[in-house]
């Protein structure tokens, strides 16, 4: 088995749609108490699945929230649609959750999970163009230096370097913009698909002079790690994220890989 790079880690995201808010509330904090590494959210208008006008939360100030709710985990969006905020506003919106988050003087625990976004449903009730794919992947390609520099302008600055995940797999565009500019890649697929990705990432990232090893290799995971966690081990992944929706927020499956980290951490 290949030895990985970083830590491993555990994620839930936390899909805010079928919930009130006092359910989402209490999930968050079920997940913290689990011992699970990070809580995401999505950042969407409508649920995914289900009644398609069931009930939904925005991401972004559910977020701000958090920060204050939970005092270890790290949270963020899995992901955030770049095409719904102004580069400017939304690196200083990272920027404040990332000082919300902070405790007793450490830093903050804010991830910054951006993608070019894809849910058509989202753009037409909001009243965003939607265009096509290779146009908002230009978009996110436009976005990511502004985010970087509005953060070196802000005061006050972000706490910490504030990591940037990057969701998505598109071979050409989308893991250039891996190797340019992400700490954490969130892959979809099995194994073998995050093997064959990875070598292309591995190639944009020699042509642009950064080591593919300084970027999280991050994926989904719906199956127990007993049927699935050795192979994306060796493939590179370290962290492993349950998605979960409302009402129930079950996080069972999470807890057997919790477990598992830890027990793989006592060697």
């Amino acid at each position: 088995m290949t030895t990985p790079e970083f830590p491993v880690r555990i994620g839930v995201q936390l899909q805010p749609q079928h919930a009130t808010y006092a359910q989402i509330r209490d999930a968050v904090l079920r997940a913290e108490d689990l011992g699970v590494d990070v809580v995401f959210n999505w950042d969407h208008f409508y649920p995914l699945s289900g009644d398609p006008d069931g009930l939904h939360f925005e991401c972004w100030t559910m977020l701000a929230a958090w920060a204050e709710q939970t005092e270890r985990v790290e949270i963020g969006a899995l992901v955030t649609c770049n095409s719904y905020r102004n580069p400017e506003l939304l690196a200083d919106m990272a920027r404040t959750v990332d000082h919300i988050s902070a405790r007793d003087g450490g830093p903050g625990r804010l991830i910054l999970g951006i993608g070019a976004g894809w849910f058509e449903k989202d753009y037409d009730a909001y009243g965003y163009e939607f265009g096509t794919a290779g146009a908002r992947i230009a978009d996110l390609a436009e976005a990511l230096p502004r985010i970087k520099t509005r953060w070196a302008a802000l005061n006050p600055a972000p706490t910490r370097d504030i990591p940037v995940l990057i969701g998505g797999s598109g071979p050409r565009k989308t893991l250039r913009l891996v190797a340019e500019h992400a700490d954490v890649w969130h892959s979809f697929g099995d194994a073998a698909a995050l093997r064959e990705r990875t070598v292309l990432l591995e190639e944009h990232a020699a042509a642009v002079g950064r080591p593919a090893g300084a970027v999280e290799r991050s994926v989904g995971v719906g199956a127990p790690p007993a049927e699935v966690a050795d192979d994306l081990l060796d493939a590179g992944a370290t962290l492993f994220t349950i998605g979960t929706s409302g009402p129930d927020y079950d996080l069972d499956l999470a807890a057997q890989w919790v477990a598992w980290r830890d027990e793989r951490a006592r060697g």
